[in-house]
């Protein structure tokens, strides 16, 4: 009875879909986190006849064959890129960014991640770093005797003093950005790492090579549509249950099979 085991794979998927779901659910309040989607493929076919077959002597081909499915399988869970919209803070190292690219951080290993979450704040020696302590890179330490910093779309940091009049210009930041996005690898603290599928990361100033540009005093918001999400998450709870209904209808007839005399 193929049923049995096509429909587990079917209630499977759902499963997987929901959990998807929920994760973006879960994060609609996630600073720069792009919506997560379940995609699905179908399991390889048992060949009863195959299309083609020669039927009779005088060569007669089978139009169609025999083909039976084995049900479904998880084939990615692709991040949805795209832009979520801006929330006015007023903080003075909140940068929200507007395009393409990705802030580099260095983590304590040493190796290099990338996040969109522009939540950025200091350390006691003035060192600007992710909410998670990461320092910045390029690394840029504001004075302690500044009184206020302002960073323009091109990421230059300008430092204002009580005895200058003029702002100095402290230090400016970068963006990387990817020939895949997509290929990035999620760890966590609403950070990526590159892979082979996404690519080296690709340096420049902000503005520059497709890049998005920074506004200061504005974070992004989560890009998760909560309607469609739960549009969807009634469709995967819908067909979670045909697919019981399907083990059901089975061990049904299985039952009447062996209730035969």
């Amino acid at each position: 009875m193929r049923a049995l085991s096509i429909a587990a794979t079917g209630m499977l998927a759902q499963q997987m879909r929901v959990e998807t779901i929920s994760n973006n659910l879960a994060n609609m309040s996630t600073t720069g986190y792009n919506a997560r989607r379940a995609e699905f493929a179908d399991l390889h076919y048992q060949q009863a006849t195959r299309a083609g077959t020669v039927n009779a002597a005088d060569g007669t081909i089978l139009p169609t064959g025999v083909q039976l499915g084995l049900g479904v399988r998880p084939a990615a869970v692709t991040m949805m890129v795209a832009q979520g919209s801006l929330a006015q803070t007023g903080g003075e190292l909140d940068l929200a960014i507007e395009g393409k690219g990705y802030l580099e951080v260095t983590l304590p290993s040493g190796t290099s991640a990338y996040t969109r979450d522009g939540g950025l704040k200091l350390t006691g020696d003035g060192l600007i770093v992710t909410s998670e302590g990461y320092p910045v890179v390029p690394e840029i330490t504001i004075p302690s005797d500044a009184r206020s910093i302002s960073i323009n779309a091109q990421g230059e940091v300008y430092a204002y003093f009580v005895d200058q009049v003029e702002p100095e210009l402290i230090g400016a930041f970068t963006l990387a950005g990817f020939t895949n996005d997509k290929g990035l690898e999620a760890i966590g603290s609403n950070m990526f790492v590159e892979t082979a599928a996404s690519g080296p990361a690709l340096v420049a100033e902000p503005g520059q090579d497709g890049l998005g540009t920074l506004r200061q005093g504005y974070l992004e918001n989560s890009s998760v549509d909560a309607v469609r999400e739960i549009t969807e998450l009634i469709e995967a709870q819908r067909g979670y249950e045909l697919n019981s209904k399907v083990i059901t209808a089975a061990d049904q007839m299985l039952a009447a099979m062996t209730q035969v005399r």
